[in-house]
């Protein structure tokens, strides 16, 4: 018996280890709560729990992200964007490398962003710059963890 309260105990144990790092990493899928981006004098903070929902998921060396309307395509602001590729992270710098994307300018471009993470909140922030659409601003994002059902 006392072997198998060591054993309930360890297992206890292993898997609340386990889920505390699961937490700390950033693998798993997000949803964008703000972005803000910052280009010369002019700030365009949107707000993605409102008309729109995008989502980022992010596995061992990749990620993807996904973003549309919630108007169903059927106002003047409609859009669908999506978008994925390679990613390092080392330290707090995350660099995406995006090799596919439904605007076909932004593919072959690297994104570095600073990021912090709080419980269930991860912030990154980078310059966005891509020469061949005259893209040059700071991005702000902020994300929350959406739970496995």
């Amino acid at each position: 018996m006392k072997n198998f309260s060591l054993f309930i105990l360890a297992s206890l144990l292993f898997f609340s280890c386990e889920n505390a790092a699961k937490e700390k990493t950033i693998e798993g899928t997000w949803q964008l709560v703000s972005g803000t981006l910052i280009e010369k004098n002019d700030t365009v903070v949107t707000d993605y729990m409102k008309d729109k929902k995008f989502i980022k998921i992010i596995n061992g060396d990749h990620f993807a992200f996904l973003s549309h309307d919630l108007s169903k395509g059927k106002n003047a602001d409609s859009s669908f964007v999506a978008g994925g590729g390679r990613y390092t992270l080392k330290d707090s710098t995350y660099t995406e490398h995006l090799e596919f994307c439904s605007d076909r300018a932004w593919e072959q471009n690297d994104f570095s962003f600073t990021i912090s993470m709080q419980n269930d909140t991860l912030i990154q922030k980078g310059i966005e710059k891509v020469e061949a659409s005259g893209v040059n601003r700071l991005n702000i994002e902020k994300y929350f963890r959406l739970k496995e059902k």
